[in-house]
């Protein structure tokens, strides 16, 4: 799709910096570190895990990762499907990620994988996560 925000080395570097944003996020859930995932959110982001309502804006973003990484421990890797630059400053990335969640209150582990959305908005030149939200991609437990 052409979408007239420049020529082709622009949308190559528009594609990569978002790849840029997506491989810190993934390592900062790996790392289980909210300051590293805080900044490659926009300021009224929103944080959509299942089973739990929206996050809406930075503080409750925070809130809600450190809640998530209290609770356990991912080393998951991110597999990039698409990325779609819908204009200059709107995009979408649809990933799908694999590998372990370690259950803290139990030391359970168990196999993780998971689709994911982003949607990404450009500010002050830099690509940040605007909404994301996932789903497990899992087959339910038996007997469920």
């Amino acid at each position: 799709m052409d979408i007239g925000s420049g020529d082709k080395a622009d949308r190559q570097d528009d594609n990569a910096a978002i790849e840029t944003t997506l491989r810190a996020y993934e390592a900062a859930l790996n790392a289980s570190d909210v300051a590293a995932v805080l900044p490659l959110y926009s300021g009224d982001g929103v944080f959509m895990p299942p089973f739990n309502p929206s996050a809406i804006g930075i503080a409750a973003v925070e809130a809600a990762y450190r809640q998530v990484f209290e609770a356990i421990r991912l080393q998951v890797v991110f597999h990039i499907a698409e990325i779609v630059l819908l204009n200059p400053d709107w995009a979408f990335a649809r990933t799908n990620s694999t590998g372990t969640c370690l259950v803290h209150a139990t030391g359970a582990r168990t196999q993780e994988a998971n689709q994911e959305l982003f949607v990404l908005n450009k500010a002050g030149g830099t690509w940040k996560i605007a909404r994301y939200s996932f789903s497990t991609t899992n087959p339910p437990p038996t007997g469920a």
